[in-house]
């Protein structure tokens, strides 16, 4: 196959799946400040596996979470607007996908991902197929747009939330939260 009719397929399955996937149970939003993150496994596009929040003990690190395709264009703003902000922190990107049906084409899914993604951003886009309810019940999910966007601290608690979509005055709150974290270690 073509490149081009890889990722289309790729993008067809995906969609299907998340379409079959979406009678998961839904879960209320709420605001997880103050919380840590529950530990969960989720597979890299660089085929390694990452453990959430424990990989990350020991620095602040920022997540986008997303539970459906389209939230790729909400974290596309985040992460340029971050790098326009020259903001320093680790990032990581992690697509959520519950249900069974998903992890079971969790392969084909990566594999579509990474034919849209730069291999040099494989590490840092981690999918979490297993204990993706985990993650849903934890921050909620009733509204699966926009991405969530998480600061964990550096023993791996939330320190700051926000799942209403990128704007720029919550960039300048995220950034001053990340400085203030910075200050009390």
């Amino acid at each position: 196959m073509k490149r081009t009719y890889r990722f289309a397929f790729a993008a067809i399955l995906i969609a299907a799946v998340v379409a079959i996937s979406g009678c998961s149970t839904t879960y209320e939003r709420r605001n997880p400040v103050g919380e840590r993150f529950p530990t969960v496994r989720a597979a890299a596009l660089d085929e390694s596996v990452v453990a959430i929040p424990d990989n990350f003990i020991g620095e602040e690190t920022l997540l986008f979470i997303g539970y459906a395709m389209d939230s790729q264009f909400d974290i596309d703003r985040w992460l340029l607007g971050l790098t326009q902000l020259e903001v320093d922190v680790a990032v990581y990107e992690l697509p959520t996908i519950p249900g069974l049906i998903p992890g079971m084409f969790g392969n084909v899914i990566n594999n579509g991902m990474r034919s849209g993604i730069p291999q040099e951003d494989w590490a840092i886009v981690a999918t979490v197929y297993d204990d993706a309810d985990a993650i849903a019940r934890f921050l909620g999910n009733e509204t699966p747009l926009p991405a969530r966007v998480v600061l964990l601290d550096k023993q791996g608690k939330v320190a700051f939330f926000h799942d209403r979509g990128y704007s720029t005055k919550t960039l300048l709150r995220l950034s001053a939260q990340l400085q203030e974290l910075r200050k009390q270690s």
